[in-house]
């Protein structure tokens, strides 16, 4: 018998690899199996990669989807210790910044902003990885 590994957590996968730019310029090309960020800010996250969505007491809606998931995958290379977590504002203004173009209320967008920036922090932490289980 063979046993797997796998972690739990995640609620959505992405279907189509998306591409954007940020503001965020780690200073040389960060390239993992699933985000790609580089020098220049470019990001590129591949079909596939699995996050929870947003998190904290809200609703998962439309316009907070991709937010949360570049967000989500920002964390994830600080929490690898892939990223600076002094950038983990930059990360915060950034979900707040694609809430906004993707149509979220500006009122909604600065509760999330606050929400991220007050309890948020313990996230880009590498004890807070998601943990490795095995089966049987």
């Amino acid at each position: 018998m063979k046993r797997i590994s796998y972690k739990g957590g995640y609620k959505y996968q992405l279907v189509e690899s998306i591409s954007l730019l940020t503001a965020i310029c780690p200073g040389e090309d960060i390239l993992t199996e699933y985000i790609d960020l580089y020098y220049d800010g470019h990001m590129i996250i591949r079909r596939g990669y699995a996050w929870d969505g947003p998190s904290g007491p809200t609703f998962d809606t439309k316009n907070f989807m991709r937010g949360s998931l570049v967000h989500d995958c920002l964390y994830q290379l600080m929490r690898q210790g892939k990223l600076l977590r002094s950038r983990r504002e930059d990360a915060d203004r950034l979900l707040k910044k694609i809430c906004l173009e993707d149509g979220m209320s500006k009122l909604r967008a600065w509760w999330v902003y606050k929400g991220v920036r007050l309890g948020a922090s313990a996230a880009v932490l590498k004890s807070n990885m998601k943990k490795v289980r095995h089966a049987p």
